[in-house]
């Protein structure tokens, strides 16, 4: 089945600050399916309702005003993340409509919506490349992929092989390597951020617990123990309470 690539977001200047880690695909088969292919680095709290309002928003634009809805095309949403999201033990989960009691009656088959959460398949006891190409494809994107390993998904997927001959053009080109090189930066730069504000938030907690402490009268001793903080730090809460 062919695709067309209707709509995507290339790694430009300006998405390399960019905060989100989102990358956006829209696709169209040769049958007038629909895609929305999203990959997100960042878990925003928000992937349930942000998938349902994009699925809602392409559904909405397969027609025009002159259309019958009998014209609205099925539109499949997939969600490739980087983090855990789905409470269910397994990387990849698929949401169509069924009935609530009669689980096996589809209302109908024009909402398909997949989460691929890709730290599951990092988790994964045992692979299953030979026949699961899902499984394949994922394995060639790992960060830690061997030259072995790589040369085995060749010999085992002709798409794979083709990708990564494309993958060794673009890595000469001068441009898309310094995109790469600076989206990396900016994306180590981000996770450091996110561990200073997280340690800083730890410490102003130990603070905050320290004070309720001391409003409750407890010694300096007993609240060193239990925030862990230094007795000087306890001492200079102290002061500035008084």
């Amino acid at each position: 089945m062919s695709l067309e690539i209707i709509d995507n977001k290339e790694l430009t200047r300006e998405m390399i600050d960019d905060k989100t880690g989102i990358l956006d695909v829209r696709a169209k088969t040769e049958d007038g399916i629909q895609l929305d292919i999203e990959v997100q680095l960042t878990d925003q709290r928000n992937m349930d309702k942000r998938t349902l309002f994009y699925w809602g928003r392409l559904f909405n634009e397969g027609i025009s005003k002159e259309q019958d809805y009998k014209d609205l095309a099925k539109v499949i949403t997939i969600n490739i993340l980087d983090f855990n999201y789905i409470k269910l033990n397994k990387f990849h989960s698929t949401f169509h409509l069924w009935e609530d009691e009669e689980k096996s009656y589809m209302l109908t088959d024009l909402v398909e919506i997949h989460f691929i959460e890709v730290s599951k398949f990092r988790e994964l006891r045992e692979e299953n490349l030979k026949e699961d190409k899902l499984q394949r494809w994922l394995a060639f994107f790992s960060s830690d992929l061997s030259s072995e390993t790589l040369k085995e998904l060749m010999g085992m997927d002709e798409d794979i092989k083709k990708a990564e001959e494309r993958l060794e053009f673009l890595s000469s080109d001068p441009k898309t390597v310094e995109l790469y090189k600076a989206r990396e930066k900016a994306l180590h730069e981000r996770a450091n951020m996110i561990n200073s504000a997280r340690e800083e938030g730890i410490e102003k907690g130990k603070e905050e617990t320290a004070k309720n402490l001391l409003l409750m009268g407890l010694d300096i001793e007993f609240i060193t123990e239990a925030t862990k903080l230094d007795k000087k730090q306890i001492e200079e809460i102290k002061k500035n309470l008084n």
